[in-house]
């Protein structure tokens, strides 16, 4: 009965501060790692020790593969030398670095001081990306953070099993290179061979409940054969994770991979805010241990302060280093990399529980492990609450921004547009006399209509609905009476229970399919960063957008004429820049806009909507 209502506690405690955290805009994991350390001086409240067994086994895996299968395989290849620079590059020196500092600063072994230096190297693969996606960072800049935090625990550990072995005198150079050769080869052979098997398994199943069940057995299942054979086990579960996520689309089924995201979605929100209130929980019982300490209270504060601020300090002088020595400071699409960014990413070092989890590994024949484990305490929350309270504040001074919603809007529409016209390509090929032609037409709407309710994000905000949100707003009305309707079949009695069942889950799978993206009034905010142009990774060339100008005199400024003359009301506006024509989209009722390029043939139009300033060419269906 303890250990359920201790676990009923956490759970709570848990989703109540979160929920708080979100009203207030503060960082859960901040709020929470504050609230643990309060709770641990409560009388009643029982002591939860964070073994090594407990987070390397039990809380690690499931996080960094619920991490892992929503990293792109594509963005981390492409990021691949900023990554391996931060996982592996800066752990390294973290390590030597750190542990210097503690061997001066302390009577232990250099051994193991350069054990707690591999204890502290790592950032946390939860806080950082919390934190990163909750205040909004561009996507660039959570791909490095999340790919590092995924692999540098691995560096971290194998640094640190290393150390403790030189403890016991039994580790050479040789050794420590062989040993990491054998951790990294390992746990991704290991992650590669587990993601084929479970790929030609999954294949086969059409069950999503039983295809969850495989899902949730992953991480644990890479993780121990990694471990049983000494490679690294987080590296078998990253690997594991990213290629399973990559391969998705293609070996599951719709159904499965809504399951699974949902799964562990949920997971991840327990696991990830829990670990950092076991943080706070920890701090009671580590002061408890330190006042038995032979070391006068001066030599252990002067510690703690000296391996908190040279963690702090070695992360942006590498990371600064590194961007002129090694990193060629450009992105994927040959822009110079902001100074900002290279900021932001130099104070993203926030340590968590795997820190806390590796300190205990430790000997407890290590002199003075009791100081060690408090350093390794404030180094976790001092790296959270500093790094993690004015990281918001460091980018909003920057103005590190992220991801215009317009921009991704447009460049959803070139990929859905590309999408609808394969499948309309499709739908031609297996048009036959029996096939009815409102059928071929209803399903030829339904493609337009997805494409058009993306275009809609776009374009001034205003009190007139688009027809995007208007079918929103009626279709929700619509599912609540006839949800009220079955629900009242449902108590009279009369129609079997799975039935009524089946009904509903049609009802729930069509809400859930409505489209909620973002109001205009997020939208119009962003319009105050400047014009929206293509996004440069969209952004096309080809002779017709070459030869037509950025701009031409509207012959009819802020008007649709065509609409005026048929009585009907235009969504958003377009600009022909052949002859300065001014047409309303597709989601206007008149589609004026292509039928004059229907109508004309001149290739190039761009909107006119304030604020934005992109170009779209008709003939090669490509935004310039």
């Amino acid at each position: 009965m303890t250990v359920a209502l201790t676990l009923l506690v956490l759970v709570a405690t848990v989703t109540l501060v979160s929920s708080l955290s979100e009203r207030v805009r503060i960082p859960a994991p901040l709020v929470l790692v504050v609230v643990g350390v309060g709770a641990s001086y409560l009388p009643f409240v029982t002591p939860i020790r964070l073994t090594p067994e407990l987070v390397l086994v039990g809380l690690l895996p499931p996080l960094l593969y619920a991490a892992a299968i929503r990293t792109s395989l594509v963005d981390v290849s492409a990021n691949r030398r900023s990554i391996g620079l931060l996982a592996v590059g800066l752990v390294i020196a973290t390590t030597v670095i750190v542990g210097l500092v503690t061997w001066w600063l302390l009577p232990v072994p250099l051994a193991a001081a350069l054990a707690f230096g591999a204890v502290v190297a790592p950032p946390d693969a939860v806080a950082a990306t919390a934190i990163a996606r909750r205040i909004g960072l561009p996507r660039r800049v959570v791909t490095i953070l999340e790919g590092e935090s995924l692999l540098n625990d691995a560096t971290a550990l194998v640094a640190l099993r290393t150390a403790v072995a030189a403890l016991a005198g039994s580790v050479t150079f040789w050794g420590v290179g062989a040993d990491f050769l054998v951790a990294a080869l390992g746990g991704v052979l290991v992650g590669v061979v587990l993601a084929v098997a479970v790929s030609f398994l999954r294949k086969r199943i059409t069950d999503p409940i039983v295809d969850t069940a495989v899902s949730l057995m992953i991480p644990f299942g890479a993780y121990i054969a990694a471990e049983e054979i000494h490679a690294s086990g987080v590296i078998a579960v990253v690997v594991s994770g990213v290629l399973m996520g990559h391969k998705s689309p293609v070996i599951q089924d719709a159904r499965a991979r809504l399951n699974e995201r949902t799964n562990w979605s949920m997971i991840q929100f327990l696991l990830e805010n829990s670990v950092f209130l076991l943080i706070g929980l920890q701090l009671r019982s580590i002061l408890e241990n330190v006042a038995a300490s032979e070391l006068s209270p001066a030599t252990i504060v002067w510690f703690c302060v000296g391996a908190l601020l040279t963690v702090i300090l070695v992360r942006p002088v590498w990371v600064v280093a590194s961007r002129f020595l090694l990193i060629r400071p450009k992105d994927a699409t040959g822009q110079p990399i902001p100074w900002g960014t290279t900021a932001v990413i130099s104070w993203a070092g926030m340590r968590g529980v795997v820190t806390l989890a590796a300190v205990f590994v430790l000997p407890e024949t290590v002199p003075h492990v009791e100081v060690l484990v408090l350093g390794a305490f404030v180094v976790t929350a001092g790296t959270l609450l500093l790094q993690g309270l004015t990281l918001p504040w460091l980018a909003r001074v920057l103005q590190v921004r992220g991801p215009d919603p317009r921009e991704d809007a447009l460049q959803e529409v070139t990929v859905l547009r590309a999408a609808v016209l394969a499948g309309q390509a499709e739908l031609d090929r297996l048009l036959g006399p029996d096939v009815d032609d409102s059928v071929a037409q209803a399903l030829r709407g339904r493609g337009e209509t997805r494409l058009n309710s993306v275009w809609e994000r776009l374009g001034a905000s205003g009190a007139d609905e688009t027809p995007s949100q208007q079918y929103r707003r009626l279709r929700s009305a619509m599912l609540q009476a006839e949800r009220t309707e079955v629900l009242r079949i449902r108590d009279e009695g009369t129609v079997d229970s799975e039935v009524l069942a089946a009904v509903m889950a049609s009802l729930d799978v069509e809400e859930s399919l409505i489209d909620r993206r973002r109001d205009e009034a997020e939208i119009g905010e962003a319009q105050g960063d400047g014009d929206l142009l293509t996004p440069l990774r969209t952004a096309g060339e080809c002779d017709d957008l070459t030869a037509a100008p950025l701009m031409v005199t509207p012959l009819s400024p802020g008007v649709c004429l065509d609409c005026v003359r048929e009585g009907t009301r235009p969504v958003h506006l377009r600009l022909c820049l052949s002859c300065g024509n001014v047409g309303c989209c597709d989601s206007s009722v008149g589609k004026h806009a292509d039928r004059h390029n229907a109508e004309t043939g001149h290739p190039v139009m761009r909107s006119i909507e304030p604020g934005e300033a992109w170009r779209w060419c008709y003939v090669h269906d490509l935004l310039g």
